[in-house]
């Protein structure tokens, strides 16, 4: 859960700087949001998250 708050975060910070930077707009970005909403109920869900979550394992497993 922590990992999913903090993705969701991360993109809306970055969905806000690209609409105060104009390289998008509002509506554009209004629509980008919908969408990402909607494909969380379908039946594509668990595959998106099981994938985000082996790139958040990866990332982990990194050591610097």
């Amino acid at each position: 859960m922590a990992i999913s708050l903090s993705v969701v975060l991360l993109f809306a910070i970055i969905l806000v700087v690209m609409i105060r930077g104009g390289s998008i707009k509002a509506g554009p970005a209004i629509v980008a949001a919908l969408f990402g909403f909607f494909l969380a109920s379908t039946g594509m869900a668990p595959s998106i998250q099981r994938f985000m979550d082996s790139i958040a394992q990866s990332i982990n497993q990194i050591s610097f």
